[in-house]
């Protein structure tokens, strides 16, 4: 049985929103490359959503924590799942072991 936290992306948007658009493209990108879970929430269904969101559209959360908004950061929203989803690793993580360079030498036997 995996301890993992399962994690859910949330996209909160309204319509008309051509910000909203490009966020959705790279959730879509992200979650399907991963394997993580995302919905949309359209903000005009929730008078709290409206009132806490309306001026910050889209926002982006990650298991109900908001993570961004007006800009989906690619990169960033990877970084932030790579923790939380077992077996990924943030961009430029090198694998453990790293390689041992010819001026450190080999690892020890």
């Amino acid at each position: 049985m995996s301890n993992a936290t399962p994690v859910l992306i949330t996209l909160l948007s309204r319509p008309g929103c051509h910000l909203c658009d490009d966020a959705r493209e790279v959730i879509s990108r992200v979650a399907a490359d991963l394997g993580v879970p995302w919905e949309e929430r359209d903000i005009t269904a929730s008078e709290r959503d409206l009132r806490d969101y309306s001026d910050m559209i889209p926002v982006t959360l990650i298991n109900g924590v908001q993570h961004d908004f007006w800009h989906v950061s690619e990169r960033r929203l990877r970084e932030a799942l790579a923790v939380l989803v077992p077996g990924e690793r943030p961009p430029g993580t090198p694998r453990w072991p790293a390689a041992r360079s010819s001026v450190t030498g080999p690892w020890p036997r």
